[in-house]
């Protein structure tokens, strides 16, 4: 009997690390060659890992949101299975263990530690003040226990070595509160929830693409009285072809535009400096699951009509929200549609999907008082909200961009019309 580890294999893209998205096993499990004990999560994609050996489970690294260098050990087997081409041979654990130490790849600092009582005695600083502009030195749960109490590291002695911040000296700061003044550390959490998987992935490309990108944001209402007249008679008369929503309608009108605005169907390459354009239009179409907002592409909507779009959109969404999305069809996108549905609002700011340059948000329709020139008459009323590059996208283009939209939407046949 030898124990195998089996480590986080490369999933391909240059991706040098990933985030435990699942964990399917524990210590003590039994699992068969090829049964699945784990799932990662890439800048792109989930991707499943599944075990090389059978035999009993005896360590697991890390838990759930925690990242793994590609190559570090993910878990430990205890097998009679000669050694597989990606596993190592490795020392079995001791009896005696209780909790096996963090795989020493492992990146993810682990939850902050809560303060507790003071000990009898305190050690002092035994270094001098850290010089102007020194590095901190701290351990990832010290650093995170010290963001949770609202304490700023570089204030704080370190008693360790070369100065390093020991959870002694942070007890220290702790109880130098005097209990006769005023509490002002932060009020306790209720709870504390961990960002993690999907929507830790959302976080970060939505801050990278606010932080990056000078957003304009263009918004306009649009009558589509006549839209949805011909949206509900192709919908009566559809057979046993899809449903209708104003997605497909949406997404032929910005095939149309390409032609005119080939500005708005690319990417923008900051580091290099260039914008590249596409003859394709991949529309990504923003579609929210139980664990966060997705954006699975619709490739070549320019050979698509309308039924096949509307097919097409809706095998994504059903795959997305089943989790069964396969990478490419998360990736490429040239153009980004989101939309709230019903519950949208009479405008929203749509966040760009960098490295795209544009991004069309659908709002809520409601039937609103139009006046025609002689009197005010009802009419089904939709404002849209479109988000451009700054870098790329002049004002006047943007406005430009929408106007022509709003006139296409108005008057539904212009969609259609070639030339």
């Amino acid at each position: 009997m030898a124990t195998r580890t089996i480590k986080l294999p490369d999933v391909g893209e240059g991706v040098t690390e990933a985030e435990l998205a699942e964990i399917q096993v524990k210590p003590g499990d039994h699992v068969q060659e090829d049964d699945p004990v784990a799932a990662v999560m890439t800048d792109k994609a989930t991707v499943e890992i599944t075990s090389v050996y059978s035999g009993k489970v005896v360590w697991v690294a890390g838990e759930v949101g925690d990242t793994l260098a590609v190559g570090a050990p993910l878990l430990k087997i205890e097998t009679d299975q000669p050694e597989a081409d990606s596993a190592d041979d490795d020392p079995a654990p001791e009896a005696d263990t209780q909790a096996p130490a963090a795989a020493p790849d492992l990146v993810a600092a682990k939850a902050p530690e809560k303060p507790t009582a003071a000990p009898a005695a305190r050690p002092g600083p035994a270094t001098p003040p850290r010089p102007e502009g020194a590095a901190v030195l701290a351990a990832p749960a010290i650093r995170a226990r010290a963001r949770e109490g609202g304490i700023d590291l570089r204030q704080v002695r370190g008693s360790g070595p070369a100065g390093r911040i020991t959870q002694a000296d942070l007890d220290a700061v702790f109880d130098g509160w005097s209990p006769q003044a005023p509490d002002m550390r932060p009020t306790a959490p209720d709870e504390t929830i961990r960002v993690t998987g999907l929507r830790r992935k959302i976080a970060e490309r939505m801050s990278e693409a606010n932080s990056r990108i000078p957003h304009i944001t263009v918004v306009e209402e649009i009558d589509v009285t006549d839209l949805e007249t011909l949206r509900s008679k192709l919908n009566a008369e559809r057979g046993d072809r899809p449903k209708l929503t104003m997605l497909p309608f949406l997404t032929a009108a910005l095939v149309r535009l390409r032609e005119q605005h080939p500005e708005m169907n690319a990417h923008y390459d900051d580091d290099a400096g260039a914008v590249h354009r596409y003859g394709a239009v991949h529309a990504g179409i923003a579609t929210m699951t139980d664990t966060g907002l997705i954006v699975p592409v619709l490739r070549h909507a320019e050979r698509r009509d309308l039924f096949d779009t509307a097919a097409e959109i809706g095998r994504l969404a059903e795959a997305c929200r089943a989790g069964k999305a396969r990478r490419e069809e998360l990736t490429g996108s040239t153009i980004t549609i989101t939309s709230l549905g019903p519950l949208g609002a009479l405008a929203t700011t749509p966040i760009i999907n960098r490295p795209e340059v544009a991004i069309l948000g659908v709002n809520r329709m409601a039937t609103r008082p139009h006046w025609d020139g002689t009197r005010f008459v009802p009419r089904k009323m939709m404002n849209i909200s479109a988000s451009f590059d700054h870098r790329v996208i002049d004002g006047w283009d943007a406005a430009l961009f929408v106007n022509r939209i709003k006139s296409m939407l108005e008057t539904p046949a212009m969609i259609f019309v070639k030339g």
